[in-house]
């Protein structure tokens, strides 16, 4: 049967064909933009209030109102669960003799360079276990079991090896904090998708330029889970180490602060040192690893409002 279509007709449908294809990949290049396009407007300080500042502030309150509840009802003696007032006057004491900073710096430097020095060990370690099987059948897992070893077994062999001295409390963070930074950056690893590693070959990019370009930004969101863990490790490590081992020459430290409260049978000291350790760990959490951690999720699209 003979077409009815005249030339004119033809020539409206493959207009309208055309416009319809234009619009869909006009659709298609916007939506695509829009998942690219990263928001840099600055969050509204009331929306920062509400969300990231009222919540934890919060929980500090209930924590000390339920403290306090607990202590005007007396469940147990004054001297095993102190008033939240008596171990503010811990902190003020500290102050006014200024000690406070020192109890502080005193193990923020340690775990601090501690950490470092598992950083730079640590990493090539992890590298070499994941890119070599040999390696990785012989060392990985003495790496998972050193990961699972509780770190304040290492301290009485650290005082016997090295003494009462600095030197001790770095072996004993190396120890910590070494096998938990090589085993992220070796999870890391094996989640990159082979078509990255084919790609970057075919690019040219071989040897330290294939690991440098290619491997550690695929591996980035794992290699820091393992730091931000080996940063626990390390504050851990450091705790037991200041706690067990006691000398005039180590200073006083807040794992030092801690078992000085546990020797004066002062339980408001006991308290004022753990809250000092948990300031810092959440205090470096903040500082450091949030926004590394939101710079490398934000660059990768995955997010968008900071």
């Amino acid at each position: 049967m003979a077409s009815t279509d005249t030339p004119v007709d033809k020539a409206e449908r493959d207009s309208g064909a055309a416009r319809d294809s234009s619009q869909d990949l006009a659709g298609l290049e916007a939506g695509l933009d829009a998942l690219d396009a990263v928001q840099t407007r600055r969050t509204p300080f009331r929306q920062t209030l509400v969300q990231k500042i009222l919540p934890p502030v919060t929980a500090i309150v209930l924590v000390l109102v339920v403290w306090q509840v607990l202590v005007w009802a007396k469940v147990t003696d004054s001297y095993k669960l102190p008033a939240p007032s008596a171990v503010w006057d811990e902190v003020e004491e500290a102050w006014l003799q200024g000690t406070l900073l020192e109890y502080i710096w005193t193990s923020v430097s340690r775990g601090l360079l501690g950490f470092l020095m598992a950083l730079v060990i640590g990493t090539p370690l992890g590298l070499i276990v994941a890119r070599v099987r040999f390696v990785r059948a012989a060392i990985g897992p003495i790496l998972s079991g050193l990961q699972s070893l509780p770190s304040v077994a290492w301290v009485p062999p650290a005082v016997i090896w090295l003494g009462l001295n600095d030197q001790m409390m770095y072996a004993v963070i190396l120890l910590g904090a070494v096998p938990s930074i090589a085993n992220g950056l070796v999870a890391g690893v094996d989640q990159v998708p082979p078509l990255f590693l084919r790609a970057g070959r075919t690019l040219g990019a071989t040897g330290l330029r294939h690991t440098w370009h290619i491997v550690m930004p695929a591996a980035l969101p794992g290699y820091l889970a393992g730091l931000k863990q080996g940063w626990a490790f390390s504050w851990r490590s450091l705790m037991a180490a200041e706690i067990i081992a006691q000398s005039p020459d180590l200073g006083m430290g807040l794992g030092q602060l801690l078992e000085a409260g546990r020797t004066n049978s002062s339980m408001s000291q006991v308290f004022f040192a753990i809250l000092l350790i948990l300031i810092v760990g959440i205090a470096i959490d903040l500082l450091i690893f949030s926004p590394l951690e939101r710079r490398v999720l934000r660059s990768r699209g995955l997010l968008v409002r900071s």
